[in-house]
């Protein structure tokens, strides 16, 4: 294996980041650290580096064990680091996970039915003018 990788790369390779373009991102907007300072998406990742990661919707700090270049099977990318993640950082992490929203709206809320909006026209036809 190589010893050399960007952190972008090495973090969509074990698989904190979906995609590397959002790697780039957080590194580019400063959620990404190395010892309290923001890096930029080419910072070289050395074994033994700490990183602390602020990604959607958790926030991580791992000690990099491991240099790999390709994303691989999860049981395989866990091998390359280790997680340092404070206790105080896990129950956040639990906290926003069990109010994620999914985007979906609940059942019977906002927009109403095509038969509700039917009664909703009968209704207001039948208004004297």
């Amino acid at each position: 294996m190589e010893n050399k990788t960007r952190i972008d790369k090495y973090l969509w390779a074990i698989r904190v980041f979906k995609t590397r373009s959002q790697a780039t991102r957080a590194c580019d907007d400063g959620k990404v650290k190395m010892v309290g300072v923001a890096v930029k998406p080419s910072k070289i990742v050395a074994i033994g580096d700490v990183l602390d990661i602020k990604a959607e919707g958790r926030k991580w700090t791992i000690e990099v064990t491991g240099i790999i270049q390709n994303r691989v099977k999860y049981e395989e990318a866990v091998k390359n680091y280790i997680d340092l993640t404070s206790e105080e950082d896990k129950q956040y992490n639990t906290r926003l996970s069990t109010s994620f929203y999914t985007g979906k709206r609940l059942s019977k809320t906002g927009r109403p039915t095509k038969k509700q909006r039917r009664d909703l026209d009968d209704i207001f036809n039948e208004l004297p003018e």
